[in-house]
């Protein structure tokens, strides 16, 4: 049965003759108008594919394109980042339509003919100890993983339509999961697609993989990157580079993901943990008085941020807000964030009022703190040796985190924090476009986790 999914799967999944053939003359007309930019700019670059094209690990349909532009060893930094780009934007303009991105230096990404290009300056490096930028792995990555692979390119396939589906791939500051490379990486240490879901619990327990054998060969630089990991879910030494673990990226919430749902495909294999449905919604006004819970919603204009920007800064507001709010005297069960017409946050609490009163404990009676504590406050009292006093404070939820905002008392993500100041703060209520979304999070449906 398992075996009749897993075809099924791959018959989805795995590219057509006619797709590859497409692929490899696209592939073909852009190397052509390299090489003539090359030319024309009188450069010694030499251009790679990388990425799961150059791989052959690529899903049906997922058509991007790593066209690295390597420069000599030899020429400056500054001079890389200046002629890389100039030449990745001469590129450019020979695609169907270009835009200047930035990683560790300003790159170009376009379109041509229906396929996403990144076009890539890097240095032409043969080892780890010759890498000046972080890009400069991928050329060292993509020649490790094809001279390993040794045909297991389908299992790649199916694993990375596996993460997919359990909704934990990617490796995106705002995703947090399993990259590209790191799912080759497990076939490539494991066999097999299979192999690698059997070995959940044993990662979890070993939390080392070191493909290429680091800790013999560069044990003191290896030991210094598991030290360094050491709080990560999964340690996985580059095996280009002792010095990066490639599954960083990896949170424990991504982790643990993969790890039950690992176990429940083995136990009752479906396709459905490669294509899932939408998960069912109902009311979720329902649910708030089923649970006993409230909805707290923050609503504000989205600024015109990619997601790489703007999502890591809606977490970082969403869990400032969710820590201010339970520090003020909330109770804080969950937190939520995203946009669709407007960004948001959520938070689900277990109630809207705080005591009226707050008691102030101080200092001993007799010390200078004591003192200085029974002239400032109006109402005070002593119990034992130790000052009290009482304090009024604002008790609706909604005033408070007013308050909070008005005196910078939240962290917010940098681009987020004036159009959160203004933000529409909505008690139970969403509006209709968020019901869905706030049903899904509420239920915990939006995890997928059970």
């Amino acid at each position: 049965m398992t075996r009749d999914i897993l075809q099924e799967v791959l018959q989805k999944i795995k590219p057509s003759k006619e797709e590859r053939e497409l692929v490899e003359r696209i592939k073909g007309e852009l190397l052509g108008l390299v090489r003539e930019e090359i030319e024309r700019a009188g450069l010694e670059v030499k251009p790679y594919f990388v990425g799961s094209l150059a791989k052959d690990t690529y899903l049906a349909g997922d058509h991007d394109i790593d066209l690295f532009l390597a420069f000599p060893l030899d020429v400056p930094l500054n001079e890389l980042k200046e002629e890389g780009f100039k030449l990745a934007e001469a590129i450019g303009k020979r695609l169907d339509s270009y835009e200047k991105a930035y990683a560790e230096h300003p790159y170009i990404s376009g379109k041509y003919k229906g396929f996403d290009v990144d076009l890539v300056p890097c240095y032409d490096v043969n080892s780890w100890r010759e890498v000046r930028t972080a890009v400069d792995r991928s050329i060292l990555h993509n020649r490790w993983v094809l001279k390993h692979l040794n045909g297991r390119n389908d299992e790649v396939r199916l694993l990375k339509r596996f993460f997919k589906g359990i909704n934990v791939y990617g490796s995106e500051i705002y995703v947090k999961g399993f990259s590209g490379y790191l799912t080759e990486l497990l076939i490539i240490q494991s066999g097999s697609f299979l192999d690698v879901l059997k070995s959940a619990d044993f990662m979890h327990r070993k939390k080392i993989i070191d493909p290429e054998g680091w800790l013999k060969k560069e044990r003191e630089r290896a030991l210094k990157t598991i030290e360094r990991e050491k709080e990560a879910p999964l340690i996985v030494l580059d095996p280009v580079d002792p010095r990066r673990n490639v599954a960083s990226a990896l949170s424990w919430e991504k982790f643990a993901r993969f790890y039950f749902k690992a176990r429940d495909f083995l136990e009752k294999p479906s396709i459905e943990f490669f294509f899932p449905k939408e998960p069912q919604a109902a009311d979720y006004r329902e649910l708030i008085q089923r649970k006993g819970t409230h909805l707290l919603v923050l609503l504000f204009e989205k600024p015109s941020f990619i997601d790489d920007v703007l999502l890591p800064q809606l977490e970082k507001s969403a869990r400032g807000l969710w820590k201010a709010v339970e520090k003020a005297g909330f109770n804080v069960y969950d937190a939520n964030w995203g946009y669709g017409e407007k960004a948001f946050i959520m938070l689900e609490v277990e109630g809207l009022e705080r005591p009226k009163i707050k008691v102030h404990p101080g200092p001993e009676f007799y010390t200078s703190r004591g003192l200085n504590f029974y002239k400032k406050h109006d109402m005070v009292w002593v119990r034992g040796r130790n000052l009290f006093s009482e304090k009024h404070q604002k008790s609706y939820i909604v005033d408070v985190i007013i308050d909070l905002l008005e005196k910078n008392q939240v962290s917010l993500g940098r681009n987020l924090r004036d159009a959160i100041k203004e933000a529409d703060i909505l008690v139970d209520f969403v509006p209709p476009g968020l019901k869905r979304e706030a049903y899904l999070f509420l239920s915990k449906k939006k995890w997928n986790l059970k």
